[in-house]
């Protein structure tokens, strides 16, 4: 199979989909990969890095859309990319078709077959694919939040650890996921007073078990939000429903209950993020204030450390990239229910049902495909 790997071009996106290990492994079962022109040099892998192992490097974007079979990206396309995107082309990365209506209805027309990382998903209903980038997303958010906290960012100006005589800053995680397991694990690593707020009991009993003395369970209402955020220093959005939008856990009037200063990192965006006020913002502009409260809603957080973010993402992205390459992506998917889970839209139908929920498109059955 002809595989293409282009340049990110999304705002201060980093990453890269195949790293120079990752090409050697699909030169090694007999496919031809092609790699825009400094598409590595971001997450630090040069040009000749790829050479070396066999990757053909060509010049501009619309060269690798062209000769590609597959396309292997990090992130959705973005406008400027809609018309490269050929008839029976197969797309792999990370689309979130949910939350972005035009998106959606230009991959419905491009007539491609979109196959998504966020839901690729295995037996036990874990997401193999979107795991590694919440690990460092869920992370980064308690980074971003400590920051914002800082007076001179607009924060309240409380340090989250605290020091000996003087309190840490509170933390409430919404989700018990990965991202607010890991964003719970970071916050409590620096001496916050932190709390995570979950649906499930099963989940809040394993955290209980696991995590240290400083992290609490609380069992998730619209009642224990609105007595939380009165006090709460740094609020991280994490909750997730796969291929779906996120709930919007946190209203715009709640806003006026917390203290001036309270920083929201919302790791949903990509989602239509678990905050009313949420709109997606770039590592450029990261931030936004309304009612004296700090917004976060970087839509590509993992992209500001993107070596840590491609290495760990191409590690989970590879065993299946290798099998459609190997085997086309219906024999791929009819095989692996893991991958067929991960077909959003093929040929200008949409087969994933919380899309076609999401903007009442028609919704066909992927039995009439594989």
């Amino acid at each position: 199979m002809i595989i293409g790997v282009p340049k990110e071009i999304k705002n201060n996106e980093n990453r890269v989909a195949l790293t120079p290990s990752g090409v050697k492994e699909l030169k090694r079962h007999g496919h031809q990969v092609f790699v825009q022109a400094t598409a590595g040099e971001g997450s630090g892998f040069a040009d000749d890095e790829y050479k070396s192992v066999g990757a053909e490097l060509l010049p501009t974007i619309e060269d690798v859309y062209g000769k590609a079979e597959m396309i292997v990206k990090v992130k959705e396309p973005i406008e400027a990319e809609y018309k490269l995107i050929k008839e029976d082309q197969l797309v792999f990365t990370y689309f979130h078709f949910a939350s972005h209506e035009p998106l959606t209805k230009a991959m419905i027309e491009s007539k491609a077959v979109c196959l998504a990382y966020e839901t690729v998903e295995k037996a036990d209903r874990s997401l193999p694919l979107l795991v590694p980038m919440s690990e460092v997303a869920g992370r980064m958010s308690i980074q971003q939040g400590a920051k914002y906290l800082e007076k001179p960012l607009k924060g309240r100006g409380i340090l989250l650890g605290g020091v000996p005589g003087v309190r840490p800053a509170k933390v409430m995680i919404l989700g018990g996921g990965i991202v607010g397991t890991e964003a719970a694990k970071m916050a409590a690593g620096m001496g916050a007073d932190v709390t995570i707020l979950d649906l499930s009991l099963p989940r809040l009993r394993y955290l209980d078990d696991v995590m240290p003395a400083n992290v609490k369970t609380l069992m998730s209402s619209e009642y224990n939000i609105r007595e939380m955020i009165k006090d709460h220093d740094l609020i991280i959005g994490a909750v997730l429903i796969p291929g779906a939008k996120a709930p919007k856990l946190i209203t715009r009037d709640m806003l006026k209950d917390m203290r001036p200063g309270t920083v929201l990192v919302d790791v949903a965006v990509d989602q239509g993020g678990c905050f009313e006020t949420t709109k997606p913002t770039t590592h450029q502009e990261p931030t936004y204030i309304i009612d004296d409260v700090v917004h976060y809603s970087v839509a590509n957080m993992p992209g500001a450390v993107p070596y840590t973010s491609t290495l760990a993402l191409t590690n989970a992205t590879l065993p299946y990239a290798i099998q459609l390459a190997n085997k086309g992506w219906k024999t791929a998917c009819k095989e692996n229910n893991e991958l067929r889970l991960g077909l959003n839209v093929i040929k200008g139908d949409v087969v994933y049902k919380a899309v076609s929920d999401a903007f009442d498109l028609p919704f066909t059955p992927l039995d009439q495909y594989i």
